[in-house]
């Protein structure tokens, strides 16, 4: 399986950015694909943006325009560039990865890490 922790979240104005990074290890060759969810209080968790192993991306109408997913293979690395932050944006966010080994799927998060967007 694939362990994942996630950095970057914290405090920021509308209209300021954030980049959140998720450090991967484990069984990385296994990934067919990761992405970035969040949760707002008394919401249900949403997918933010998604990329495969491929590099096939997928954003949320939300974040559409806004939000860049990316990764650096050499680092096991995905990250989540945030501009143009809105109050609408504050929830954990929390990274994903989808793997497989044989004929079993496996689904791992990491902690999440907070961001809040606030005057």
């Amino acid at each position: 399986q694939v362990q994942l922790v996630e950095s970057g979240g914290g405090l920021v104005q509308p209209g300021g950015s954030l980049r959140l990074s998720c450090a991967a290890s484990g069984s990385i060759f296994s990934i067919l694909y990761m992405g970035w969810y969040r949760q707002a209080p008394g919401e249900e968790r949403e997918l933010v943006a998604q990329i495969t192993s491929t590099g096939t991306i997928t954003y949320a109408d939300s974040a559409k325009g806004r939000f860049t997913i990316s990764r650096d293979n050499a680092k096991n690395t995905l990250y989540l560039q945030m501009n143009s932050l809105k109050p609408e944006d504050t929830a954990v966010y929390y990274c994903q990865a989808t793997s497989a080994s044989g004929s079993r799927v496996y689904v791992n998060w990491g902690q999440g890490t907070q961001v809040t967007v606030s005057s």
